[in-house]
């Protein structure tokens, strides 16, 4: 489809506004900020999920000792398993409500056209 072409929204970025913002100094602190925090966590999230099918696959005498009553290590490990979840489901909200006001003031920045 051809013909005139219209002006892009007013919340919509031109590829030299994305250029622009891409070599801003928050815009990349940001993108880096975010990425220490994910990379780990989620890493740290999928090994532990991973390690209790592992451990219980590898050891199973030591994960199957009774530690209260009938409760052995492995239902233990698979309860803490909601609580790692649940901790890391709140860090990430906190660090997400402070990525979320950094990138509306470079949003607001970028949309007046002051990317640097």
């Amino acid at each position: 489809m051809s013909g005139p072409s219209t002006p892009p929204p007013p919340d919509v970025l031109t590829a030299d506004a994305w250029a622009r913002l891409e070599s801003d100094p928050e815009f990349r602190a940001l993108v880096a900020a975010k990425r220490r925090f994910i990379l780990p966590a989620t890493l740290f999230f999928v090994v532990y999920y991973f390690a209790l099918p592992v451990l219980v696959g590898y050891f199973p005498r030591a994960m199957g000792r009774d530690v209260v009553g009938n409760v052995n290590i492995a239902y233990l490990f698979a309860l803490s398993q909601f609580f790692m979840a649940w901790i890391l489901m709140v860090m990430y909200v906190r660090r997400a409500r402070a990525f979320d006001a950094q990138a509306e003031r470079i949003a607001s920045r970028a949309h007046a056209g002051g990317a640097r």
